[in-house]
């Protein structure tokens, strides 16, 4: 496997955490020095590891974020605020 570096730019939060100590995190984050994209990955305490993940550029993300809104919405909810 080829070397690479990265860097967590900024931290939104934590998705979900295991027992192991593993956590599903939302970082802004730049890949071989590259323009930092959004990433969705598990990582093991102290950020020792990581697993698989998924980046998502700005445009991506907001793709995503639609239809995750149209996927959890309740039947007839319009998801608009009134």
């Amino acid at each position: 496997m080829d070397n690479f570096s990265y860097e967590i730019v900024k931290h939104f939060g934590v998705i979900s955490q295991e027992k192991t100590g593993w956590q599903k995190e939302l970082n802004l984050v730049s890949w071989s020095g590259r323009a930092p994209k959004l990433d969705i990955r598990d990582w093991a305490p102290n950020r020792e590891k990581m697993g698989k993940g998924v980046t998502l550029t700005e445009i991506e993300a907001s793709a995503l974020a639609e239809l995750l809104v149209s996927a959890l919405a309740k039947p007839g909810d319009t998801g608009t605020a009134d």
